[in-house]
This record gives structure tokens, sequence and C-alpha cells, in this order.
């Protein structure tokens, strides 16, 4: 019997420059379910007590692992790709567990400050720049070619 390839992208969003992490992981699904090939499972890190989420900050999600596993592929949205990405951001942490789940990881990001071997260090395989909720949509329809 055949494997059942799942039609579902797990976007995780952090705040996104002035959108808080919900309208942010919202606006990419929008893109992304515009063709009706993809749903969306939204996956909002918010800020903690209204500060941005510390290096270092753990995915306390109990049940992200297995809505990981059932996706398609992960589509992390943050503010900020750089070198902080690399020490331990929630971001580093969920495209960790999709490469050693074999799950395909992509980025959205108002600022990639990544070279090429910091990216494939994260193992992202696209990272697209989109800085508003407009761009973010765009972002998510030309992921949705590319999953």
């Amino acid at each position: 019997m055949p494997a059942v390839i799942s039609k579902t992208v797990l976007v995780l969003a952090e705040d996104f420059a002035k959108l808080d992490a919900a309208a942010a992981a919202k606006a990419l699904a929008r893109g992304l379910e515009a063709d009706g090939r993809w749903a969306t499972d939204l996956c909002a890190l918010p800020a903690i007590a209204g500060a941005p989420r510390p290096a270092g900050a753990q995915l306390d999600e109990r049940d992200f692992d297995s809505r990981l596993r059932a996706a398609r592929c992960l589509v992390v949205v943050a503010a900020r790709l750089d070198d902080a990405t690399l020490a331990g951001s929630v971001a580093f942490e969920a495209a960790t567990r999709a490469r050693q789940g074999g799950v395909p990881a992509y980025a959205a990001t108002a600022r990639d400050q990544l070279d090429p071997f910091e990216a494939r260090i994260v193992d992202l395989q696209v990272i697209l720049e989109a800085g508003n909720t407009r761009a973010l949509a765009a972002a998510g329809r030309k992921l949705a070619a590319l999953v």
C-alpha cells in the first residue's frame, strides 16, 4: 500500500515585525491555501509577557512533534534569521526537529542575514524575505508551488 502524502503544511510563527505571531501565521497560510492544494496547521508562538522570545526558548507545545510528523513540511515564520537563529532559537529548534524527522523545512522572514553555510546548518530548503502581511501571503503562494 503506497504511503499517504500529507496535504497539511505546519506553519510555526513567531511575532513578526508589527504583526503578532497569529497574524503572521494567518497571512502566510492565506498564500499557501490560495490554490486549494494545501491545508495549514498554524502554530503561533506569541511573545512572552510582551517581550521577544529569548534565544534558547523551547518549543513548549506538547503535541508539536506529532503535528510535525503529520505535516508535508514545516514553514518557519520569523522576523529575523541571523547568527542568533543558530544559537538555540525556536526557529532553529523547529528546523532541527524537522530535519531529524525527515520533514523538509522552509522559512519566511523579514530579514535574512544567514549566509548559505548557516542556512545549510539550519537545513532550510528555501528562505523567502517578506516584510509585511501582503508579502507574507505572496511568500505563501511561492511556497505552495515548491512544497
